[in-house]
């Protein structure tokens, strides 16, 4: 033997477990971190949070950002390791302090809601801006939001629609949503409701039930566009099934009064109760009243008065 250490090949697009662990087990801080992805989402191997966290670290403390990034949420979320804030905030500032666009925006959030560091929504928005400036959609979308309610910055409807109108355009749905609603209310932008439901459709497509409840609206109401129960049904259907208490609540309004559906009392009595049972008072009075008569369920007083 020369004494030479043998170079270590490793191809960062790889798939091939065994590849990525003699690579990981050599020392390579890439392979390291895409083997604890692995145990992390149980892709190949069997998921263990605990084997993930053990390679992010080894990757981290070579100063990987996409690693240290990792551990910090690893952290955060107490998966393989006892929650602490505190941690969480240290891995994720060395990956920010390495222009890691996702770490900046999550360190922004931990300081947004003082986990692991003392709020302050001015150094919020400082970690949001250097992201948002690389293009990541996630800060120019939190950057939206600093702006429309005033945290960090002066609030500025203009600006705010600005933000929400970079990351839109990246096909993200939060921002599509918020964007519809910027044109519906008329903030940071002449008021045009035809191009809120084009920007709530974009979002209720990608499934953002806020976007899906606020069209089944749109199409109900006749708002920017031609009023059209069944597609109003459609819609409140899809965020309804994901659990939207205000878009259950509207279900059940169309089957009580057979808008775009049959009219249907049981169908009715469904969403009213699973929109009730978290809370929507028009729908315990709706629920109630049809306890009341008796429709869609056996007449009961009693149950009446307890919704």
């Amino acid at each position: 033997m020369n004494g030479l250490v043998p170079v270590v090949m490793f191809d960062e697009n790889t798939e091939d477990l065994d590849e990525i662990r003699r690579a990981a087990e050599a020392g390579i801080p890439e392979a390291q971190d895409k083997l604890g992805d692995m145990y992390c989402s149980g892709d190949g191997v069997e998921q263990d949070y605990v084997k993930a966290v053990e390679w992010y670290r080894k990757a981290a403390e070579q100063g990987d950002a996409a690693a240290q990034n990792d551990l910090g949420f690893m952290y955060y979320a107490g998966q393989g390791v006892e929650q602490d804030y505190v941690k969480a905030v240290e891995w994720l500032r060395k990956s920010a302090e390495q222009d890691y666009d996702v770490a900046q925006t999550s360190l922004g959030s931990m300081y947004y809601c003082g986990y692991g560091v003392e709020q302050d929504y001015t150094k919020a928005v400082e970690w949001y801006r250097k992201a948002a400036k690389q293009g990541y959609d996630g800060a120019q979308n939190e950057m939206g939001n600093m702006y429309y309610r005033g945290h960090g910055v002066e609030q500025d409807y203009t600006k705010a629609a600005e933000w929400y109108r970079k990351t839109a355009e990246q096909g993200n749905a939060s921002a599509q949503n918020e964007l519809g609603d910027m044109y519906f209310n008329g903030r940071g932008v002449e008021k045009n409701r035809t191009k809120a439901v084009e920007w709530w459709l974009k979002a209720a497509e990608q499934g953002d039930t806020e976007a899906q409840n606020k069209l089944g609206n749109a199409y109900r109401m006749s708002w920017g566009v031609e009023q059209d129960y069944e597609e109003a049904v459609k819609w409140y259907h899809k965020a309804a099934e994901q659990g939207h208490i205000r878009a259950q609540s509207s279900l059940g309004f169309m089957y009580r009064n057979g808008y775009g559906v049959e009219k249907n009392y049981t169908e009715a009595v469904k969403w009213f109760r699973k929109a009730a049972e978290h809370g929507d008072s028009e729908s315990q009075f709706n629920l109630a009243e049809l306890y009341r008569v008796g429709k869609g369920v056996e007449q009961d007083y009693t149950k009446a008065r307890e919704w």
